[in-house]
Parts: structure tokens; sequence; C-alpha cells
């Protein structure tokens, strides 16, 4: 993670799904350098989310890690009912989580689709509006989805996907007309090509082919997604149902 951040969230408490590795692993990490207590939620990378606690209880950080496929309907409803038990409120959301399954239209299955359908949107929602009463109860919230430049610009062999992230994006704004009258905030990030171990994963001659696509040339850090999703929670009060694009350049 750049940067050290500094306490200026100090006593708000946060949930991050899908918080244990890549962009969510960044975002937990930023937001408890910001004095945030952190609720991490895993699916399959339970170890990764327990060493990421350790590491920010030796630095004086509060985090609890809370395993559960958001897919699954009784996680929702656990998320909340855990954080609330240990810290007693919840400022923020950050729905982190989310899964491809990429393939052509021509191929893909209705179980590709309704798998990533199920995860990426509503699991979304079920977790949201799991957090939803107490937040506006106090009056005060900040929730921010990742969304992603697929969802506005599409992308070859990710029409599940895309569908899911445009989709975040369209409820983002319902829910922000929603809630604002109950000082919520709701928000989406938009990455770009972001530098994390999915990415790694793509055959060279791909690589070279999507970094030709963006205009700054290059391909994101996960810790500017997460400084991206700070300023929204700390300093967005007057910033609601909109998205804010982290991408090179790739989206305008």
């Amino acid at each position: 993670m750049g940067g050290s951040g500094s306490a200026d969230l100090g006593g708000n408490v946060a949930i991050v799904t899908g918080g244990a590795r890549g962009i969510g692993r960044d975002i937990v990490l930023r937001l408890a350098a910001a004095g945030c207590r952190v609720a991490i939620n895993c699916n399959a990378s339970v170890s990764e989310a327990a060493e990421l606690a350790d590491r920010l209880a030796a630095g004086g950080s509060e985090a609890i890690v809370l395993p559960g496929s958001i897919a699954d309907p009784a996680t929702a409803p656990m998320l909340a009912e855990r954080t609330l038990e240990r810290f007693g409120r919840i400022d923020i959301l950050v729905n982190n989580a989310g899964i491809t399954r990429d393939t052509t239209m021509r191929r893909m299955t209705d179980e590709q689709f309704g798998e990533v359908v199920e995860t990426n949107l509503i699991g979304t929602h079920r977790v949201t509006k799991a957090v939803l009463e107490p937040m506006c109860e106090r009056g005060h919230g900040r929730i921010v989805s990742i969304s992603s430049f697929v969802g506005q610009l599409g992308n070859y062999g990710q029409a599940n996907y895309a569908a899911t992230k445009g989709g975040l994006i369209a409820w983002t704004k319902t829910l922000a007309y929603e809630v604002a009258r109950n000082g919520v905030t709701v928000n989406c990030v938009c990455p770009g090509f972001i530098d994390t171990d999915m990415l790694r994963g793509v055959p060279e001659h791909v690589l070279e082919r999507l970094l030709a696509r963006i205009p700054l040339g290059r391909f994101g850090d996960p810790d500017e997604i997460a400084r991206g999703v700070v300023y929204l929670v700390r300093d967005g009060g007057y910033i609601t149902g909109t998205c804010l694009n982290i991408n090179g350049g790739l989206y305008m």
C-alpha cells in the first residue's frame, strides 16, 4: 500500500466484501490507516483474510474476519449482525466482492450467466439492504460499490460481467435517491485494468494489447482504487449517485 494514510475516519466501522485479496485488500488497508475498524468479508481466501487482520492488529487497528459467499442469502444478515455485535455500528460498506465466468455469448450457459448475477448484483443488493437500516437510523452512512469500466464500455467475452457491473451503476443511482434524506451517500468506483493476480495470469501478448488501449500507457495499481474509495467515504459528503472512473483514460 502506498502512503501511510491518516487517522481521519477514527471510530468509523467499515465492512469490505471480498476484502482478503486484490483491490479489496488495499481498500481494507487504506480504511484501517484512516482510522476505521474493519470487518473483512471473504469467501475462499480465509487464510489471507486472517493474515491481513493480524497485520492490522500488529499496527494497532481492529479487524474481524467474516467468511461467507455473498451469493449465499445467509451471508448478508450475518455480516451486519456480527459487525454490530463486535463494533456497535456500521458507517461504511464497500461492495467489492465479485466473480467472473468469461466466455462469448454464443457459448455462455444460463448457469454461467446466473452465477455472476447472483454474486455481483443480487449478493451486493442483499449485503447493502442488510446494513441500510442501521445507517438510516443513525442518519449517516457511506456505501461504495466497485463496478468496472466493463459496465460502461463493454468487453469481449464478458456479457454476464458487463450486465452486472452496468446494473450496479443504475442500482447505485436509484438507491442514492432513496436514502439521501437519511444522510447516506451511495456511489461506485469503476476501475480500468488493475495490476492484480487476475491480470498477471493473462498471457503476455494479450497484456500488450490491453496496455495499448490505455491512454495513460499503464495498468492501474490497486491502491489507486483504494484511495478513490477513501476519498468518497471521507471527503465525499456532497457526492452521491455518481461513478468515480479510475481507468487511465480507457473510458471517458
